[in-house]
Order: structure tokens, then sequence, then C-alpha cells
């Protein structure tokens, strides 16, 4: 979903250009003093470039069940499973997918334009299911940055086995913690998301995917609402 690029980069152009560097400061990888608008920048950046890398993320959500995120180039395509649900986006499709009763119903709807920017309501089952994707996250990451009474802090972790950076957040709109692997990769979060309390960890990150993710569960009932190709 290559279009994600586009606003991620836009977020954190807004970020640097509101922002003034305050006298709170942290380290990056390279142990480089930075500021706060520096640091939000950073892991908008890391973000960002994950969008181009393939790959699969499994995440441990609470009560023991699992979510996962994958992308892949050439086409480009992302999946998110969670759940009881699956949104997939394709060059053919966006697809939702709900299950109930131990049957999945999906619809099929038209995919992206190309190069155009992804909605934030794209995401909105995934989220008030538990799965915060990272167009979220750094939404969120914007919005605390924008706020002058948020207090912001920095701290490094090992999620599955990668470095992680991590945001503490506290803000008047809800407190979150946000880590960020050194690949760009969402590796934790912890906080309100609209109201609901949400939390997920990295369990597992492969460098590769399995093309049947992309597939319709097994047995799915199909509503097609893509427009027909005219003739």
């Amino acid at each position: 979903m290559p279009a994600a690029s586009t606003t991620l980069r836009l977020l954190a152009v807004s970020v640097i250009a509101s922002l003034t560097v305050t006298g709170c400061q942290t380290l990056d990888d390279a142990g480089r003093a930075i500021g706060r608008s520096d640091l939000v920048n950073d892991l908008a950046a890391r973000l960002d470039r994950a969008l181009e890398l393939t790959y699969s993320a499994d995440y441990q959500l609470p009560g023991g069940q699992t979510a996962t995120m994958a992308q892949a180039q050439d086409p480009a395509r992302s999946a998110y499973t969670w759940p009881g649900g699956k949104l997939t986006v394709t060059p053919e499709a966006t697809t939702r997918c709900q299950t109930a009763a131990g049957r999945a119903t999906c619809t099929l709807e038209a995919p992206p334009a190309p190069n155009a920017k992804p909605t934030v309501t794209m995401f909105a089952e995934a989220k008030q299911r538990g799965l915060v994707t990272p167009p979220i996250v750094v939404g969120m990451l914007t919005t605390a940055a924008l706020d002058p009474e948020a207090v912001i802090d920095q701290s490094d972790t090992t999620l599955a086995g990668h470095h992680a950076t991590c945001v503490d957040v506290e803000q008047s709109a809800g407190d979150f913690t946000a880590c960020v692997t050194t690949d760009g990769v969402l590796g934790s979060f912890t906080g309100q998301v609209d109201g609901r309390e949400v939390e997920l960890a990295l369990s597992r990150y492969r460098e590769t995917v399995d093309g049947s993710v992309f597939d319709l569960p097994p047995d799915a009932g199909v509503v097609d609402r893509r427009r027909p190709a005219s003739s």
C-alpha cells in the first residue's frame, strides 16, 4: 500500500513545521542528542520506510489472542488479520472479512486509486477489534507532538529479538506508549484508542510473506461491491 508513504511523510512534515525543539532531549540509534520533534519525525520516518518492505509480523493481544500484519511488493499488497476479522488491500480489491459462527463473510470493494492517500476509516474495524495499524499510531504521535501540554519520554527495548525505540506519551487526550523497531515495524502499543483500551506486542517478525495471507478465508461468503468494468 505505497500510498500510505505519502500520508506518513505529510504527518512528519507537519510535526517539524509546528514544533520547536525544547530543552528535552534524548538519543537516537547513533547516540546523537535529538529533540522532541526530531524523535517524532524519526519514528514517523521509520514507519514510512517500512511500507516499502516485505514482511510478516505477528502480535500478541490480551487474553491470548493474536493478530498479524503482512505486506509484500511487486505488486504492493497488505493484509491485516485479527480475531474475527481481516482486511486485505491489493490491486484487485479492498476486502473486509468478518467471521461469525465459524464462517467468514467478505465484502470486496474497489481498490485504492494509484498513489491515493489511505484513509483512517480503512482501518476502523481493525482498530475497534484491538489491532492498531501504523497509520493510526503516526496520527496519534503527531497529535501528541502538537499538544504543548503533552509529555513525551523516550526509552529503548527489545521485542521479538529486535531493538525498538519507545515513546511514552502523557496527555489530556489519553496516555499511550508506542514502540517502533529499527526497521520501522510497529513493535508495541498500549493505550486508549477511541475510548477503548488497546494493547499489542510484537511476538514474531519475518522478512518473508506467505502469499496465502492475501487470500479469502476458506468457504467465505463473498459480496462483490466493485463496479463492473465498462465494456
